[in-house]
C-alpha cells in the first residue's frame, strides 16, 4: 500500500521559487569583475534566472544538454545555476584555473553547447574557441558598455543583451527528479579527470542535509559568504542552501585576497563563511597585522585540506570565530562529514576539544561511512583501526559520466555499492571521522588537486630525463606542492631551473612543481611500479623553496 501524499518532483527550480515567494526582499550583494558592488534581491534574482532560461531556450538549448561557464562567484553565475538547471539544461562549471589544453579536453567531453564567462577569463576563451568541438556559442557575462572586441570571437554576445530579449514570464518545466542538473569533473584520480553527474533529486537531498543545524547550520539569520569558488562542486552546495532557508548571500567575485574579504564581512555583517585552509591564511594575516576584529563573522566552514590546529585556535581563540572542519568530494556532492560537537565533546576544554576538532567530523543524515581492511572488511570505530574509507548516500555517485573508469564502487557482502574515496582515515565510537593519509597520489595544493602523473609524463618527455616521479611536499601556505624527483639519463647536464622551464606552457603555472630533486634511482615494485610510499618517506621533511 503506498502513502496518500502529493507528489513534488525535487527539482532546483523549487528552492528558486520559494526564495521569491517567501524571501523575495532578501539581498543579494556581489563583487562585479567590473569593479562595482551590486545589489539585488531574491526577487530579482528568480525573474532575471526566468528571462535567461528563455533566453537559452531561443538559442535552442535542448534538456539535458550541457551549459559550460567559466565564472567567478557573481550573481550572474547564480542566475545560471538555476537557469540551466531550472530549464532542464545542464550547468557545468569550468575551473579556470586549468591550462587551456584542459579546458578543451573538459569542454569537449562534456559536449558543452554553450560557455558563458567573465571577462577576467577572455584571454583563456580566446585561447579556446577555435579549439572546441560542440560549443556553438560564447557569452560575455558582462553588459554592452563593457562587451570587449575580440577579433578570435566574431559572434561574441552579451549576457545582458540575452536577458533585455526575453521575459520573465518563463515557466519551470515539471520533469523527473532524477534528471541531470549539473556536472563537475575531478582532477582527484588519475588520468583525466571524471565527471560527477548530479541530479535534481541528489541536489536537493544534499542541500537539506547541508543547512542543517549539526551540518552547515544556516538560516535566515545568516549572512553567508561562500569563499569556494561556485566551479569547485557548487560552492560546497550554498548558492542552494542560501534559497531554500532565505539567507542573505554575499558573493565576493575575483578579490579573495585578505582585505577585500575583510571589508566585505564587515560592510555586509557577514556570519558565516566557507573555504580552504589557504583562503583563511591571507585573511587572518591582514586581520592580525592590522590589530582588526570581526564584527559579526560567528562560524567559517573549513574544508578541501585539512585545517591547521593552529588556524583552528587562531580563529576560535583570538576572534571568537568557531570553526567548523568538514570533508567531502567532488563525488559526494560534496558534504560528508561535518565537525558539529556533541554534548560530550562540547563538555571537553583545551587541547582534548581541539583533537576533536581537527578530525573531520560525522557523517550527516542521508551519507553512511565506513572504514575496512585490506580484505574489505570493516574494521572497528575505535578511533585507532586505519583502513580505506568508503562511503554511500543519495548524493553520492554510482558512476562518472560517460561511463569513464568502469563501476566505481565497491559491493560488500550483501551486494550493497560503497564508493572508495581513496583516503586513509579512522573512526571513533561516537561517529567522528579522521583522515590519515591518502591512498591516491594525486598532490592537493590549497584544496585543488594536481594530478602527479600528468606532472611525470611531461617530465618525461624531457630528452634527458630517464626516469620521474612526483609526489606531494609538505608546504606552509598551500598545504601540499609537487616536488618532482628525477633519474637523469647517463651523461646529462640538466638543472633544476631548465627542467622547471621545461613546463611553461604546457599547464596551468600553478601546477608547475616547486622543486626538483635528481637521484641515482627511483624504488620500484615487483610489477615494475614506481613505489611512491617509499619516496614519501625519504623526502618527508623536504624544504620547499620559499621565493
Amino acid at each position: 500500500m503506498n502513502g496518500l501524499m502529493q507528489h513534488q518532483p525535487l527539482l532546483i527550480s523549487t528552492l528558486l521559487t520559494h526564495a521569491e515567494r517567501h524571501h523575495g526582499s532578501q539581498e543579494i550583494v556581489s563583487r562585479r569583475v567590473e569593479g562595482d558592488l551590486h545589489r539585488y534581491t531574491f526577487r530579482d534574482l528568480a525573474q532575471r534566472a526566468r528571462r535567461m532560461a528563455g533566453a537559452l531556450a531561443a538559442m535552442g538549448i535542448e534538456p539535458g544538454q550541457r551549459v559550460a561557464t567559466l565564472a567567478w562567484n557573481g550573481y550572474r553565475h547564480l542566475e545560471l545555476y538555476y537557469a540551466a538547471s531550472g530549464s532542464g539544461a545542464v550547468l557545468h562549471t569550468l575551473n579556470p584555473r586549468l591550462h587551456a589544453d584542459q579546458v578543451t579536453w573538459l569542454a569537449d567531453h562534456a559536449e558543452d553547447q554553450v560557455l558563458f564567462f567573465d571577462l577576467t577569463f577572455l584571454p583563456l576563451i580566446e585561447a579556446v574557441a577555435s579549439r572546441v568541438k560542440t560549443i556553438k556559442a560564447f557569452v560575455a557575462m558582462t553588459d554592452r558598455a563593457h562587451m570587449p572586441v575580440s577579433p578570435s570571437l566574431p559572434g561574441l554576445l552579451c549576457y545582458e543583451d540575452l536577458i533585455d530579449a526575453n521575459e520573465p514570464d518563463f515557466v519551470w518545466p515539471r520533469f523527473d527528479e532524477n534528471a541531470a542538473s549539473s556536472l563537475c569533473y575531478t582532477s582527484g584520480t588519475t588520468g583525466h579527470p571524471k565527471g560527477a553527474l548530479y541530479s535534481h533529486r541528489s541536489t536537493m537531498l544534499h542541500t537539506f542535509a547541508a543547512a542543517m543545524p549539526d551540518a552547515l547550520n544556516c538560516s535566515a539569520r545568516d549572512v553567508i559568504l561562500p569563499v569556494v569558488p561556485m566551479f569547485h562542486v557548487n560552492a560546497w552546495g550554498l548558492p542552494y542552501v542560501a534559497c531554500m532557508v532565505g539567507a542573505k548571500l554575499v558573493l565576493p567575485g575575483p578579490w579573495l585576497d585578505g582585505k577585500s574579504l575583510y571589508d566585505l564581512f564587515e560592510s555586509e555583517r557577514v556570519t558565516m563563511s566557507a573555504g580552504v585552509p589557504t583562503v583563511w591564511q591571507g585573511l587572518l594575516a591582514h586581520v592580525e597585522s592590522n590589530r582588526l576584529r570581526f564584527s559579526t563573522m560567528r562560524r567559517t566552514v573549513i574544508g578541501g585540506s585539512a585545517c591547521p590546529r593552529e588556524m583552528l585556535q587562531t580563529f576560535q581563540e583570538r576572534y571568537d570565530v568557531h570553526v567548523l572542519h568538514a570533508w567531502g568530494m567532488t563525488e559526494t556532492s560534496p558534504v560528508g562529514t561535518v565537525c558539529a560537537l556533541k554534548p560530550t565533546q562540547m563538555a571537553l576544554e583545551g587541547d582534548a576539544r581541539l583533537a576533536v576538532q581537527a578530525k573531520q567530523g560525522r557523517a550527516v543524515f542521508g551519507v553512511d561511512i565506513k572504514v575496512v581492511g585490506d580484505d574489505g572488511r570493516e574494521l572497528p570505530r575505535d578511533g585507532a583501526s586505519a583502513g580505506e574509507l568508503m562511503v554511500r548516500g543519495p548524493w553520492v555517485i554510482a558512476e562518472y559520466f560517460h561511463h569513464d573508469g568502469g563501476d566505481p564502487l565497491v559491493r560488500d557482502a550483501e551486494g550493497t555499492g560503497w564508493f572508495p574515496t581513496g583516503d586513509i582515515a579512522t573512526i571513533d565510537a561516537d561517529g567522528f571521522m579522521q583522515i590519515t593519509d591518502r591512498s591516491k597520489d594525486v598532490i592537493k595544493s590549497g584544496g585543488e588537486w594536481i594530478g602527479s602523473i600528468d606532472l611525470e609524463n611531461i617530465a618525461m618527455d624531457h630528452p634527458d630525463v630517464h626516469m620521474a616521479a612526483c609526489i606531494a611536499a609538505r608546504h606552509p601556505k598551500w598545504d601540499e606542492r609537487p616536488l618532482l624527483v628525477v633519474v637523469k639519463k647517463p651523461g646529462a647536464q640538466l638543472t633544476r631551473t631548465e627542467l622547471l622551464g621545461f613546463y611553461e606552457g604546457r599547464i596551468a603555472r600553478w601546477w608547475t612543481p616547486d622543486d626538483v630533486v635528481f637521484v641515482d634511482e627511483i624504488p620500484l615494485g615487483a610489477t615494475g611500479k614506481m613505489q611512491k610510499n617509499k619516496l614519501r618517506d625519504l623526502f618527508r621533511d623536504h624544504r620547499l623553496p620559499t621565493a
